[in-house]
């Protein structure tokens, strides 16, 4: 899988969001191996987009559409200032529910020591975690070098995420979790979409 991860400012999200949903109905059925598309603008104006496709070769027929071009040339005129672009083809899913029925979306962008034993740690306890969280309907995971990393992760709503965080921690999980938050490094970001945008093939 491949994924490409758009951040950037706004200042007209009502604006931005009616250029993709076009991009949804006019491009995407022609789009080879598109997987979904996540985005959004959080309440200070900063936009998150994440288009998910089978493969990097498949991204890049994509971006090579003429049709494609055209888009992008206008939708970053609706940017404040210039995009930032991250490229993946580590990405890992964890899918529970209907991704595309979520109301609210938070995104993590965070930094760990050790991308190996990370991934140990969740996997160990993810069947736990699972049902700790039963409001979460999944979660993807896009990875890039150095350990950095962007979280998304999928809700019904607003209000059902923030219960869940309220929740305890579950005792069996706490040593690895306190081990997976040892291994973090800086002070991880953290963006709140209310309104995501959610679109995959039908």
């Amino acid at each position: 899988m491949f994924a490409q991860v758009i951040r950037g400012r706004v200042s007209n999200p009502e604006l931005v969001e009616e250029t993709f949903a076009r991009w949804s109905k006019e491009l995407a059925p022609a789009a080879t191996g598109w997987l979904g598309t996540t985005g959004g603008v959080t309440d200070d104006g900063q936009l998150f987009i994440m288009v998910r496709f089978e493969s990097e070769e498949a991204a890049q027929a994509n971006s090579d559409r003429p049709e494609q071009g055209e888009f992008w040339a206008e939708v970053s005129k609706k940017f404040d200032g210039e995009a930032a672009f991250y490229n993946s083809i580590e990405v890992l899913t964890d899918i529970r529910g209907d991704l595309d029925s979520a109301g609210f979306v938070q995104v993590l962008h965070g930094q760990v020591s050790d991308v190996a034993r990370s991934k140990q740690i969740g996997e160990a306890t993810h069947e736990v975690r699972k049902a700790w969280r039963p409001d979460i309907l999944g979660q993807v995971v896009v990875g890039y070098e150095e350990g950095k990393f962007h979280r998304i992760s999928y809700f019904t709503n607003e209000e059902e995420a923030r219960e869940g965080e309220s929740k305890g921690i579950p005792e069996e999980i706490q040593p690895a979790l306190k081990e997976m938050l040892s291994l973090s490094v800086g002070q991880p970001e953290f963006l709140d979409i209310k309104k995501p945008w959610i679109d995959s093939p039908k």
